[in-house]
């Protein structure tokens, strides 16, 4: 069974999902950042493939996308950079990141390399649900390759079921309508929603994105699903980190609500 799905299917606390920039802050730390995330307690590492255009964050993590790339990263170093990971990290790890950099690394030869590092799944929030069907599914599961798909406020009853119906692991469910880090702090209207999607009783978890800042809003997040996704939060504490390996530490633990 893939990482994912074991964890789910093992663990009754709330799941926390943290994003870092592959090559952030600086070209060299990738493998750095996800050791001490582990250390400090995180449930699943996202990491995120630098893009010029990533039309789904907000200011926070595209300027750390921008610099990522400024220094060199791209998918190979990042695949390099992760050749042995599973040497040292044990929890699931999921790629985000946008469809163009995977069409030009080569579909299937990019599933096989997340494959030989150890990455379980993907989150590419500009492939269409159609596209995957038709053209990419068989691929990604062939490799062993969880396709996490997003959900948002906007998204019809009719989609949720059909994207619940194709999923496996869980559902990105985005907290609101804007970019990553836009807001912060869970809202009524966002409380609505979320018993609006756990009333529809789909057969996947959900973890909340978008908005999860500090342990109150981790565990309000919780409350209408399996936990929560913390990213723009994170990639500004590594932006101005002067111990990276202790801040992080420091960071989940917090969230985590650990000594």
């Amino acid at each position: 069974m893939n990482r994912i799905s074991t964890l789910f299917n093992s663990t009754q606390e709330p799941i926390l999902n943290v994003y870092a920039t592959a090559g952030y802050p600086n070209f060299g730390d990738t493998m750095l950042v996800l050791n001490a995330l582990q250390e400090g307690g995180v449930d699943i590492i996202e990491i995120g493939m630098p893009y010029s255009d990533p039309i789904a964050d907000g200011e926070t993590i595209q300027q750390s996308n921008q610099v990522s790339l400024d220094q060199g990263m791209s998918v190979a170093h990042l695949f390099d950079q992760l050749k042995n990971m599973r040497q040292s990290i044990s929890v699931p790890v999921l790629l985000m990141g946008y469809i163009n950099p995977v069409l030009q690394y080569g579909v299937e030869r990019f599933c096989q390399k997340c494959q030989e590092v150890g990455v379980d799944g993907l989150i590419l929030p500009d492939l269409p649900l159609a596209e995957y069907q038709q053209s990419y599914q068989t691929i990604f599961e062939q490799y062993g390759l969880l396709n996490i798909f997003l959900i948002t406020p906007q998204t019809s009853d009719e989609r949720i079921k059909q994207i619940d119906s194709i999923s496996e692991g869980f559902i990105y469910m985005v907290s609101s309508a804007s970019t990553t880090g836009a807001k912060t702090g869970i809202s009524s209207d966002q409380e609505a929603y979320f018993k609006r999607i756990d009333g529809m009783k789909l057969k996947n978890p959900r973890l909340v994105g978008f908005g999860i800042s500090d342990r109150e809003s981790f565990l309000k997040a919780s409350n209408g699903a399996s936990g929560a996704i913390i990213g723009s939060a994170f990639v500004k504490l590594l932006g101005n980190a002067k111990n990276l390996r202790e801040e992080i530490v420091g960071f989940v633990k917090s969230i985590k609500g650990l000594k």
